[in-house]
C-alpha cells in the first residue's frame, strides 16, 4: 500500500483567531511569522484551490513551464521545510517551546506547524505536549499531532484528525491508482466526540470528514490491513 498522509486541518489553515498577547521576544515573534508564511505559501499553492492562481499565471509568475509545476511546487514545499525544521531545531534547543508568552498568539502556533510538517514528531512531541498543558499551545494542536505520530507508527488515533490516502497497482494497466481515503481508525471511536469537545475542537469527527469530502466511517486496523496493497 502506497500512502499519502494527511490531517483533516491539512496545515493549510491560517492562524486562528485569537486574542492578542504582548510578546517577551518580538524578534522572535517576526522571525516565526515569517516561518509560518513561508511553510503556508506552497502548500496553498498545492492544495488550495481557493488560493492559488490558474496553472499558467502561476507558472509565469514562478518563471518556470507549465508542464514543470507537478514536480516543482513539491520540491520546493521540500527544500523551505528542510531549512524551517533546522531553524526551528535551533529556537526549540536555544528557548524550548516558544509559546504565547515568549512570542505571543497566534505565533505561538508556528513552531507546530513546522514540527507538524516534519519527520521530528516523536521527537518533540513531549515538548509540544508540555507546553500545551501550560496553556502556551491550544491543546488541540498537541491533539492533532499526537494523532499523526499514532497513524504514522500503525497505532489507533485518539481524536479522529488524521485521514489517509493511498494507491494501489493495477495489474493490468501497470499504473498506481488512487483508492478513496478514510478516517484512520480510532481507539474507543464511540467516545471520540467528547473527546474532541474537550481537546478545544470546534466540530466532530463526522463534520471534519465531511469538510474534506470524506464519508466518515468505523474502521478498526485490522480493515486497514485487510484493504488491497
Amino acid at each position: 500500500m502506497k500512502s499519502l498522509f494527511f490531517g483533516l486541518l491539512l496545515g493549510l489553515l491560517p492562524y486562528l483567531a485569537a486574542a492578542q498577547t504582548t510578546p517577551q521576544n518580538l524578534r522572535l515573534k517576526h522571525e516565526l511569522d515569517s516561518i509560518y508564511a513561508v511553510d503556508q505559501k506552497w502548500r496553498s499553492l498545492l492544495f488550495d484551490p481557493h488560493r492559488r492562481p490558474r496553472p499558467d499565471s502561476l507558472a509565469r509568475a514562478l518563471g518556470v513551464t507549465r508542464e514543470s509545476l507537478p514536480t516543482y511546487l513539491p520540491r520546493q514545499m521540500m527544500r523551505t521545510d528542510s531549512a524551517n525544521q533546522v531553524r526551528v531545531k535551533q529556537i526549540l534547543k536555544q528557548y524550548g517551546y516558544p509559546g504565547k508568552t515568549l512570542v505571543g498568539e497566534p505565533t505561538n502556533e508556528a513552531a507546530w506547524y513546522v514540527i507538524q510538517h516534519s519527520d521530528a514528531i516523536d521527537q518533540y512531541l513531549p515538548l509540544v505536549k508540555k507546553a500545551a498543558g501550560k496553556g502556551e499551545l491550544p491543546f488541540y494542536l498537541y491533539a492533532q499531532m499526537l494523532d499523526r505520530q499514532l497513524m504514522r507508527t500503525g497505532k489507533a488515533q485518539l481524536y479522529g484528525t488524521q485521514a489517509f490516502g493511498y494507491s494501489v497497482l493495477n495489474p493490468q494497466t501497470g499504473r498506481r491508482e488512487a483508492q478513496p481515503p478514510f478516517v484512520w481508525p480510532i481507539r474507543d471511536a464511540a467516545g471520540v466526540n467528547e473527546r474532541r469537545k474537550k481537546a478545544g475542537f470546534p466540530t466532530t469527527v463526522e463534520q471534519n470528514a465531511a469538510n474534506l469530502g470524506i464519508q466518515y466511517r468505523v474502521l478498526t486496523l485490522k480493515d486497514v490491513e485487510k484493504m488491497p496493497k
